[in-house]
């Protein structure tokens, strides 16, 4: 249980520092005169970052030793928050906001990871999961209320002094309490497996996030599309054909891993979406102060908070399927609400919207970190973990861009705020039905036989080359 709790504090930090960021949006935009894509950046530059580095955070730990990487990761993410606190301009913010990542690519991973080997027994490990959930619903709860009262006293820059003492703390007590730990049968550095994933998630968000005011035509635009197809085509043909690359195949062999995938892109891009939206109206458009821009969102993050448990133990007793269909329905009819009743201009609506989305997204979480790592060997616990923190990153990135390209392409046409939101709205409630739907499709008992026969597949290729015999010299 304190290893539990230290590799929550290491979440705690990292969530906190989205949903604080959120609400000092405004703030930020103001000082350094930024545009929509200026704020995108403060937020995409951390995701993507981040994005492209957990599955070689997860590979090298499981190398190296998960306790090293994780106290590196703590080290970095608190070195990167006092130096955005210190950013003279946006440029520097986002700069600064690249090493906060490079430190957060080497916690959730491989905090799974640690949680995973030290959890063996799966009841155990999906209720150790659903208070690693709640913990994002702590961060949700606590992060607009904590960042509204710092930006409204001291400034934005307060918003990243909050990371220094709980990331110094958890490094202290990772040291003395947290076990080294490492793969049996660590896996191969794949250094252009890595260059390609960055390849594709760089080019696909750069040329999402630019393209409303460069221009869908523009030659820079065209090129950021086809440096993405080639990198994913690049993928397809070269990942196949290593002995261990870094995005193992085989891992999508499994249905529901697959669908924890699919699930986690669209949750998480429902999230940022969601959290971009409402901060810019509430401080923008209806002109509240931060802390009261908090305060309005608390009923979402509360329900995010008292869900997230309940659907670890859900999952535990009775499977991945309940609390995927209850997430998916959840998101999907907070998304219409905004989409086709204008939630944002009845606060009775807008209520209700928050409590649904709340309800959704703390009970998604739970059933996609419980399905990408329960099917896969130990050790290999570090890279399914990574796939399933790349999943949620890459959402995240997603959400913002598009979303911001939306409202972006939306208001620089004349619209005003709420007609400019309506086909982001319905993009969100797009990603509810993907939950809903996949997490239908690849929860039964097809899906499971599946997943089954792919832990076998995966085992069996682990435990092969130690069993071999050296040959004979001479």
């Amino acid at each position: 249980m304190l290893v539990l709790a230290i590799c929550c504090m290491s979440l705690l930090i990292v969530s906190l520092d989205v949903t604080v960021l959120n609400v000092a949006l405004p703030s930020m935009r103001r000082e350094f005169g930024a545009s929509v894509a200026g704020m995108q950046w403060t937020i995409d530059a951390y995701t993507l970052v981040l994005a492209s580095l957990l599955m070689l955070a997860g590979s090298t730990a499981d190398r190296i030793g998960r306790r090293r990487v994780f106290g590196a990761g703590l080290l970095f993410f608190t070195a990167g928050s006092l130096l955005c606190s210190l950013a003279p301009t946006l440029e520097w913010l986002i700069a600064f906001r690249m090493v906060q990542a490079v430190g957060g690519s080497m916690l959730n991973p491989v905090a799974m990871s640690i949680i995973t080997n030290t959890f063996t027994d799966p009841r155990e490990r999906a209720r150790a999961i659903g208070a690693w959930g709640a913990v994002v619903g702590i961060s949700m709860a606590v992060g607009p209320l904590i960042g509204g009262l710092l930006v409204e006293s001291v400034g934005w820059r307060s918003i990243f002094w909050i990371n220094l003492p709980i990331g110094l703390l958890a490094l202290a007590l990772t040291l003395r309490y947290v076990p080294e730990s490492r793969a049996a049968r660590p896996r191969r550095p794949d250094p252009v497996g890595q260059v390609l994933v960055m390849a594709l998630l760089g080019s696909l968000t750069y040329g999402i996030i630019e393209a409303p005011s460069a221009g869908w035509n523009a030659p820079v635009i065209l090129g950021c599309a086809a440096l993405a197809v080639a990198s994913l085509v690049g993928l397809l043909v070269y990942e196949p054909r290593r002995a261990e690359p870094l995005i193992d195949p085989r891992f999508f062999r499994s249905a529901p891993f697959s669908g924890a995938t699919l699930i986690a892109i669209g949750a998480f891009a429902a999230l940022s979406g969601f959290l971009f939206l409402n901060t810019l109206y509430l401080q923008e458009v209806q002109g509240l102060s931060a802390l009261q821009a908090g305060l309005h969102m608390l009923p979402m993050a509360l329900m995010t908070f008292l869900c997230a448990p309940l659907s670890g133990r859900l999952v535990g007793n009775r499977g991945p399927r309940p609390s995927l269909l209850i997430a998916g329905t959840a998101m999907a009819a907070s998304g219409v609400l905004f989409a086709a009743f204008s939630a944002e201009t009845s606060t009775p609506l807008m209520f209700i919207a928050y409590v649904l989305f709340g309800l959704g997204f703390g009970m998604v979480n739970a059933p996609i970190t419980n399905t990408a790592v329960s099917g896969m060997p130990r050790a290999q616990a570090g890279v399914a973990a990574a796939v399933a923190s790349t999943s949620r990153q890459t959402g995240g990135t997603l959400g913002v861009a598009v979303i911001g390209a939306v409202l972006a392409a939306g208001t620089a046409g004349g619209a005003g705020f709420v007609e400019a939101t309506r086909p982001a709205w319905w993009i969100i409630t797009g990603c509810g039905l993907l939950a809903l739907v996949v997490g239908a499709a690849t929860s039964g008992r097809w899906a499971m036989g599946t997943a089954e026969r792919t832990a076998r597949t995966l085992e069996r290729a682990a435990a092969g080359p130690s069993r071999a015999t050296a040959p004979p010299r001479g």
